[in-house]
């Protein structure tokens, strides 16, 4: 690094959140918007955590996963809406160097841990369809909360590794950020140092806790559908199926998401498509998803 970079690194004190500013007449409106779905996710979600706690009877490994999860939506939902209203509120969308790595550190904890999660359930609803008289033996208090413990680990870890990488790095005169948070592509972008080292590293963490708990997902289920088509009567596979519905949809929905997002060319025409997307999974989803388990 020269010495040039590294003078104008120390007076990078914030970056700008573009966000949606390219709609002015809008901000009113967007406000309203993700301020019921903010005030809706996080009652929702801590009304499932409150009946779980609450109902003896929820006492499951399901519902152990359910208010993880619902847990993790709560800290997800309440580190980018709080930023995203207050810009849509006051037009301020700058952001400090500090805040925005943290809030990238969150985030990216977050959907790390989610993915794990995702898969442990999917472990769950193939221990409950494929062995049932084994289950409560085999998905006991131990092993869910080694699971659940496993998964916050992982993802704190390689959250940790990859926001360490990122803060190494210099960042000079362009402090815009096409996006409304902090994630990864867009911050890279601000970089006048080579990135190279710090997203094959970011590749192959993500790989870790995205492809793989998809890949063992995928595993489950399809396990999952054979046992069900083998089950006789039409009564049995609709209450099998049942069991593992609300999973497999809320697995749909983010895993698409993630997809459409992270996979898609990052060109500037399909900008907004990602802006677009990533709200679906980073505002959207954490209010689905009680809806989905709750129904």
């Amino acid at each position: 690094m020269s010495a040039t970079e590294r003078q104008n690194q120390t007076y990078i004190t914030e970056f700008i959140l573009l966000g949606f500013g390219d709609f002015p007449d809008l901000q009113v409106p967007l406000f309203l918007l993700f301020l019921v779905i903010y005030t809706v996710t996080m009652t929702g979600n801590i009304l499932v955590l409150m009946l779980v706690v609450a109902n003896q009877h929820l006492h499951t490994p399901m519902y152990f996963f359910l208010s993880n999860l619902s847990c993790l939506e709560t800290c997800y939902s309440s580190t980018i809406l709080p930023k995203l209203l207050a810009g849509f509120l006051t037009g301020d969308r700058s952001i400090s160097y500090s805040s925005c790595m943290m809030q990238f550190f969150v985030f990216a904890f977050l959907v790390g841990v989610e993915c794990y999660l995702l898969a442990a359930m999917s472990y769950d609803r193939y221990l409950a369809v494929c062995k049932p008289l084994r289950y409560v033996t085999l998905m006991n208090r131990e092993r869910c909360t080694a699971l659940a413990a496993g998964a916050w680990a992982s993802g704190f870890m390689i959250s940790s590794v990859i926001t360490l990488l990122m803060s190494q790095m210099a960042y000079c005169d362009r402090r815009e950020i096409d996006h409304f948070f902090c994630d990864f592509a867009p911050v890279i972008k601000c970089s006048c140092s080579d990135t190279f080292l710090v997203e094959a590293v970011a590749s192959l963490m993500s790989a870790t806790c995205t492809v793989l708990p998809f890949l063992f997902t995928v595993a489950s289920y399809i396990l999952i559908i054979i046992s069900i088509l083998r089950i006789p009567s039409e009564t049995g596979r609709k209450k099998a199926f049942s069991t593992c519905s609300s999973h497999l949809i809320m697995v749909t929905i983010f895993y698409t998401t993630l997809i459409l997002v992270y996979m898609l060319p990052k060109t500037y025409n399909l900008t907004a498509f990602n802006k677009l997307f990533s709200v679906f999974y980073t505002v959207v989803m954490p209010i689905v998803n009680p809806l989905i388990y709750t129904l």
